[in-house]
């Protein structure tokens, strides 16, 4: 039988909550690359299909966020979450303790998130650009922890 996050989160094993969300993370990013390369067309250096390029933005920075947690989760919540978790709970638990984790957090919220996932860009290379994020924020996190 396969543990639950939930599960290992309860059990302390802070490794095993690390493989888990970079495992689970890059069903995510598989999921967003099959998005792109089966549904969003690119003619030239942009997607033509909004719809499936902010979804495939969306994907990614769950993704991100999933890393996040377990960061979180293994490094020590500073902040306690009053209400859901926005992009100020996950900066305020790294904020001081990790600069170069904070950029890249900052990045992908910016190229992920409100680029991508709001307003939609098309461009091919803010998407490569999101995607190099994500895998710096999933190296580092491997690494890091």
């Amino acid at each position: 039988m396969q543990e639950s996050y939930k599960q290992l989160v309860a059990s302390g094993n802070k490794l095993r909550i690390k493989e888990k969300a970079l495992q689970e993370a890059d069903r995510y990013f598989e999921n967003a690359k099959t998005m792109l390369t089966g549904k969003a067309a690119k003619m030239g250096e942009y997607y033509t299909d909004v719809k499936y390029v902010k979804t495939a933005y969306g994907i990614l920075y769950n993704g991100v966020l999933l890393m996040l947690d377990a960061y979180i989760e293994i490094k020590g919540e500073q902040n306690q979450l009053k209400e859901r978790k926005s992009i100020d709970y996950y900066r305020a638990n790294i904020v001081g303790r990790d600069n170069k984790l904070l950029n890249y957090v900052n990045s992908a919220y910016n190229i992920l998130h409100l680029n991508g996932y709001y307003d939609g860009e098309l461009c091919y290379g803010a998407m490569k650009l999101g995607m190099t994020t994500y895998n710096n924020i999933k190296s580092y996190i491997a690494t890091c922890c």
